[in-house]
């Protein structure tokens, strides 16, 4: 999925408080529920080290009796590739991972054609030459990939779309081999790694790598809006052929704790994070600027420079917003698809909240 620079911006530049009574933050969830925009969401909001609003509004099961609440799971889709980046990083601090080696120094079995010249760090930046889904059957595959080592057989022999390091384009596919490097560069597998290095150090209790067909206790029923605007029931797919770029589920808490675990130093050191919001000079064309698994959204003029991932994927659409002149963070998460753009907008809608 592509995110136009020229949409975000705008969103970011027009926001400002109205001269009337604005709406609470209950409010507006409530409002994006009555004009279906989503089946159900959640939300919160962190300043600091404390968590200052949660809220949830619509359904999150199939018969639309079971209400969305603040610590029901749902899926993160692309934001995943936030938490796969400050993996990459965290090894990077400890030298076990070299962002401007070739890696065929870490897996030496693939193609080489590739492997030869792509780095970490492209892989990061999206400017590897990876391409991405082929077809509606790639995306909505129930198929299961047992392991990373398997997941990147789908893509690894395809061409690349441009020599390495010249281009950005933006691919699930470059972070799913991005996860494998980091398989072998930590000796672990990637969702042990995330779970002991992030989930665990950021007190994340109830995230997780999704397991197809797996019941979750308290997780939405996924769903989709139509051109028309109407909701509809969404299949599951399975998610194992995309884990280090989206296939994370979480709820409002424990994303919280991540933003604030990036922000506080927990995760990464500060020169780490300041590495994150670099971003190399390519031809994006429209596309946002890029990082290392961060959106740079420019600056605002209530809150100063904005950054964070929007994710959208089969019953998900959500949005991670990272202020650090304000150390807030606010989350975004909702069960339906075609959405991501309301969810942004409503991300936005809530930076007044982040300063009170």
């Amino acid at each position: 999925m592509k995110y136009p620079i020229t949409t975000l911006l705008f969103f970011l530049a027009s926001y400002s408080l109205s001269a009337q009574a604005p709406p609470t933050a209950d409010e507006l969830l409530a409002n994006t529920i009555a004009n279906q925009q989503f089946a159900g969401l959640n939300a919160g909001i962190a300043v600091a080290d404390e968590i200052t609003w949660l809220g949830a509004d619509g359904y999150c099961s199939e018969d639309q009796q079971t209400p969305c609440d603040v610590d029901t799971r749902q899926r993160i889709a692309s934001i995943s590739k936030t938490f796969t980046a400050v993996a990459a990083l965290q090894l990077y601090e400890k030298g076990l991972l070299d962002l401007d080696l070739p890696i065929i120094h870490y897996l030496p079995d693939y193609p080489a054609f590739a492997a030869q010249k792509i780095t970490a760090r492209q892989l990061l930046h999206h400017t590897s030459g990876i391409g991405g889904y082929l077809s509606s059957k790639e995306t909505e595959t129930t198929q299961e990939y047992p392991t990373l080592a398997k997941a990147i057989t789908v893509f690894q022999d395809r061409a690349l779309l441009f020599e390495p390091g010249t281009q950005y384009y933006y691919t699930t596919y470059g972070y799913v081999l991005l996860g494998r490097v980091i398989e072998v560069a930590s000796g672990q597998s990637f969702n042990h790694y995330i779970q002991e290095n992030i989930f665990d150090k950021a007190g994340m209790e109830h995230s997780g790598v999704e397991v197809f067909d797996q019941l979750y206790p308290n997780k939405s029923a996924f769903f989709y809006r139509t051109q028309k605007g109407k909701i509809k029931v969404s299949k599951a797919n399975n998610l194992s052929n995309r884990v280090p770029g989206g296939g994370i589920y979480s709820n409002t808490t424990d994303m919280l704790k991540f933003g604030q675990a990036l922000l506080n130093g927990t995760l990464l050191s500060t020169s780490s994070l300041t590495l994150m919001q670099t971003y190399p000079d390519v031809d994006r064309g429209k596309n946002n600027p890029y990082g290392m698994g961060l959106f740079l959204y420019g600056d605002n003029p209530t809150v100063g420079p904005v950054i964070g991932h929007s994710g959208e994927q089969t019953g998900a659409a959500g949005q991670l917003m990272l202020l650090p002149e304000k150390n807030a963070v606010i989350i975004v998460l909702s069960n339906t698809a075609h959405a991501w753009r309301d969810a942004f907008q409503l991300s936005v809608s809530l930076f007044s909240f982040a300063e009170r």
